[in-house]
């Protein structure tokens, strides 16, 4: 006898697939006749990648060949930008193929049938929820706190003996506040050792809050701590898909077993590596982001709107129930900004005409003001 439930007359996939929240890619802006289309919704570098990037792209010739599935090269460009073993890096495609590894090493479902136990923030980056469940993992939602940072307390006070894994995102995707050392290393001290927290940092480089944690720091200092990163965004490598993870040999042991092969391309590798060769263009291109960002800030401060301090490359408008209607404004100006259901805006940093048309669009709505 089948042991298909009755219901289903073909192929089926696993019941965890219905638990899913459906992952939104931020859209192309809607043609405005006359003007520009922005998108301003998936956080990308407006500058591009730097011209040595291009260099190696336009060179590449080894298409047919497979990349070293140990990103060699990569890992050790890696190591003496950071000052850290190149031992201790796993690549990965983008930080999210990364964050997939780390959760599929370190959480999931139980032979006695129980489900590990993974605590983030929320809001928070998306994919998130998509990953732990994915891997057969119970994710535990601790809610922002009304300031739109991370509820440390509330995150700490979650753990339980089914608590394999904690997320911390800095700066928090989509909101942009960021966490200091000295919030992370007070959490630190309610973690038990056996307890993996993984630090997202994939908005590292727009920081400038000289108190702001920083992961090579932590992990070093605590060995069940590993840091997130990625060539998407100051980088403007997001198409190439590379990412890593860097913490201690004890993890790194088993983060290798199920690494996926291949992940990252020998041309992306090659475009990494080229682009930390060149890491002060990389970090003028990110100055003048950042110089945007704070302009973008101050404008809508003087406007009268009260939105949380980023540290990214985005703000954040708390909107409320008003959030789609908002969307919609931006449409009707060819500007794309990415919606999160009732709760707000994240609105990426572009181009210096589509921060002047952003805030002109805040300006003529300001009845909006009020919605959060």
């Amino acid at each position: 006898m089948s042991n298909q439930p009755a219901q289903h007359h073909g192929v089926y996939p696993r019941p965890v697939l219905g638990q899913l929240p459906k992952y939104a890619a931020g859209k192309v802006a809607t043609p405005v006749e006359g003007l520009t289309p922005y998108k301003l919704s998936s956080n990308e570098n407006p500058f591009g990648p730097v011209p040595a990037v291009h260099k190696v792209l336009a060179e590449f010739t080894d298409y047919c060949r497979y990349p070293d599935p140990m990103s060699t090269a990569l890992r050790e460009r890696i190591g003496t930008h950071l000052g850290v073993p190149a031992d201790d890096i796993v690549t990965g495609a983008g930080s999210l193929g990364a964050l997939t590894q780390l959760i599929s090493t370190f959480a999931g479902t139980n032979e006695d049938g129980s489900k590990d136990e993974v605590i983030y923030p929320w809001r928070s980056f998306e994919a998130y929820p998509i990953v732990v469940r994915t891997a057969g993992a119970q994710d535990v939602q601790i809610p922002l706190l009304p300031d739109h940072r991370h509820d440390l307390d509330a995150m700490a006070a979650a753990i339980n003996e089914r608590t394999r894994v904690i997320i911390l995102c800095t700066p928090n995707n989509p909101t942009g506040p960021v966490l200091t050392t000295a919030e992370v290393e007070d959490f630190m001290a309610k973690v038990p050792n056996h307890v993996l927290v993984i630090l997202d940092e994939a908005y590292l480089e727009f920081i400038r809050d000289e108190n702001a944690v920083e992961g090579v720091e932590m992990y070093r200092k605590y060995p069940n701590l590993v840091a997130l990163r990625t060539f998407s965004k100051a980088h403007g490598l997001a198409n190439l898909r590379v990412g890593y993870s860097l913490s201690n040999p004890d993890l790194t042991q088993y983060l290798r077993v199920i690494q996926t092969p291949f992940a990252v391309s020998t041309v992306a590798s090659n475009a990494a590596i080229a682009s930390l060769d060149a890491i002060e263009e990389v970090m003028e291109r990110v100055n003048q982001v950042v110089a945007e960002r704070d302009r973008v800030q101050a404008g809508l401060a003087e406007l009268g709107w009260d939105i949380p301090e980023s540290h990214a490359n985005f703000v954040w408008l708390p909107m409320g129930e008003r959030t789609q209607e908002f969307a919609a404004k931006a449409d009707e100006v060819a500007l794309s900004l990415r919606a999160f259901g009732d709760e707000g805006l994240r609105v990426s940093i572009g181009e210096v005409e589509a921060n002047d048309r952003f805030l002109q669009l805040c300006a003529d709505n300001r009845d909006f003001l009020a919605a959060d």
